[in-house]
């Protein structure tokens, strides 16, 4: 994206670092300055705007701590691809053209959820919960800590959340502030490089194969001071990585001689792939494991369950208490009776993924494109050239995600979500991906 340092100058004008950085803010929330726009640098915006550079420079700081903007090096500053204000301009792919099929959402096919059943009225409570017991519902807890135990994740400890997303987050702010180093995987679920940034956290790249972070990455994540990681234990979204029980070993090992790292570790593909889980669960002094219900029986059944250490699911807890209160206990309830009656449905929808993640996986295959997707919903392929990719795929028929959004320092690719994909239809879409890529050259690695 082009730098219009004019027009920018203009938008930012203000005489100090925190006014130059509300400007910055109005822009973004008014649309004025789009996802990924490339800002000026430093002292080329100093010298346009009529400050001193330690001016500038104090306002983009203040914007990436507030997670408006990142920086990458001689890359320079630019606005995040979502950041954390509401914004009346565009931060997706747009309207498609008529007839594209749209295979960028991430999300579960709809006709393979099983029924939601919310509890009747009256059989949860109507009032305010008090106590920590109430605060969990007996139904939810017992259901969970039975399939916790099965898998050898501890279950002493557990506390609800709204979400994968939101218990990542409550534990990051349990024990992390601004400037910490937090080891992401890369590539990894964008949600999470987002959450970092507007939590003042510094992204550390943790690289990542089919199964799972590579041990020297992560050995050098925690040598450069890196206090917590997160984990996707299964179905990791974007390229479908699973952490093996061997891969899973290593990284204990390595963890173990950081017993004051945060693990953080998602298993929202539980339900939806057949692969054992690998935990890290227990492995340092601070962790919680997360589990949640989204992907499996609806997006719309915000409700988590967390297994932590006795520490961190009390300071959890205890946050909780003085904001959202508690999660929905009707929701809870919904949660524990998909857990209970439509496991097999989950189960049965995952074997369904399975056979359109491979069916597109081999389609690729026989036209020489490697791709990654060993479980989960999506499939990651390599390229070199992501624009090219996105162009010709859509030319093709069919609108897949960038790369961009899931990446740190890894490789270009592009995530193509199978989930709704009918196995006849995989071959058109390699073909359409193929055919983009040899006329560029663009083929990944």
């Amino acid at each position: 994206m082009t730098v219009d340092v004019d027009r920018i100058a203009e938008l930012l004008r203000a005489p100090g670092a925190a006014g130059i950085a509300e400007r910055l803010e109005q822009a973004v929330r008014e649309g004025s300055l789009a996802a990924g726009q490339q800002l000026p640098p430093i002292r080329t915006l100093a010298g346009l705007v009529g400050v001193d550079a330690n001016t500038v420079a104090a306002a983009y700081r203040a914007a990436r701590e507030r997670g408006l903007v990142e920086t990458a090096g001689r890359a320079g500053t630019r606005v995040r691809a979502r950041p954390p204000v509401a914004s009346r301009g565009s931060l997706g792919l747009g309207a498609l053209p008529p007839g594209v099929v749209d295979l960028t959402q991430g999300g579960p096919d709809p006709a393979l959820l099983p029924p939601l059943e919310l509890p009747a009225r009256g059989t949860v409570s109507e009032g305010y919960p008090h106590g920590r017991s109430s605060r969990l519902l007996t139904a939810l807890e017992q259901v969970a800590r039975r399939r916790l135990d099965a898998v050898g994740v501890p279950a002493d400890h557990l506390v609800a959340a709204s979400g994968a997303l939101d218990g990542i987050e409550r534990v990051l702010l349990a024990h992390l502030r601004p400037g910490d180093r937090l080891a992401v995987e890369d590539p990894g679920w964008a949600n999470v490089l987002d959450l970092a940034g507007a939590l003042g956290l510094v992204a550390e790249p943790l690289e990542c194969d089919d199964d799972g972070p590579v041990p020297g990455s992560l050995a050098a994540a925690l040598a450069t001071g890196a206090r917590g990681v997160v984990v996707t234990a299964r179905a990791h979204n974007p390229t479908g990585a699973a952490v093996s029980a061997e891969r899973a070993g290593e990284l204990r090992t390595l963890l173990a001689g950081r017993p004051g790292t945060l693990v953080v570790e998602d298993d929202h593909g539980a339900d939806l792939t057949a692969l054992p889980l690998a935990t890290l669960a227990g492995a340092t002094e601070h962790w919680a494991h997360l589990r949640s219900a989204s992907k499996a029986y609806g997006p719309d059944l915000r409700c988590a369950v967390m297994a932590a250490d006795e520490t961190t699911a009390a300071r959890v807890e205890g946050r909780f208490r003085l904001g959202q209160g508690w999660v929905s206990l009707l929701l809870q309830g919904a949660t524990a009776a998909a857990w209970e009656r439509h496991a097999d449905a989950a189960h049965a929808a995952g074997r369904v993924y399975d056979e359109r993640r491979e069916a597109l996986r081999s389609a690729l295959r026989e036209r020489g494109v490697a791709s990654h997707g060993r479980t989960g919903l999506n499939v990651w392929v390599p390229v070199r050239d992501e624009a090219t990719a996105l162009a010709g795929t859509l030319a093709g028929g069919y609108a897949v995600a960038p790369g961009a959004r899931y990446r740190q320092r890894s490789a270009p690719a592009v995530r193509i979500t199978t989930a709704c994909l009918p196995v006849e239809r995989a071959p058109d879409v390699a073909a359409a991906l193929a055919s983009a890529l040899e006329g560029s050259g663009a083929y990944g690695v």
